[in-house]
């Protein structure tokens, strides 16, 4: 368990690392540009920012879903060793809580799709 919250916290802590730098690497250089190469945010969609959100969604998504799943595992493996004669039931129902935790996981791909392509 203490192991869990340690690798919580790093992935907490590198997550925000990265949000903190992603603004700084994707300013853009002060060039001058004629006129006509000018581009504002309406024109271009703003899909720097949809790309941003878009990588910190299906990034937290697949690490929430990677945590869940080796909990789960973790727990089921656990479990099996205690009670040998349970296998099959904590089998089932491991596949069947990795098959939610997957399902979220699919949901929010899903809404990373339609947020780069359709808002």
């Amino acid at each position: 368990m203490k192991t869990v919250k340690l690798l919580s916290l790093a992935l907490l802590v590198i997550m925000l690392a990265a949000l903190l730098v992603t603004p700084a690497l994707a300013a853009v250089e002060d060039v001058p540009a004629a006129e006509s190469e000018v581009q504002t945010a309406e024109e271009d969609g703003g899909i720097g920012l949809k790309a941003v959100g878009a990588g910190i969604a299906i990034g937290l998504a697949a690490a929430g879903g990677g945590l869940g799943m080796g909990i789960v595992g973790g727990k089921a493996a656990d479990g099996i060793s205690r009670q040998p004669e349970m296998e099959g039931k904590i089998r089932t129902t491991m596949m069947l809580n990795l098959v939610f935790i997957e399902t979220a996981i699919i949901y929010a791909l899903l809404a990373v799709i339609l947020i780069i392509f359709v808002l």
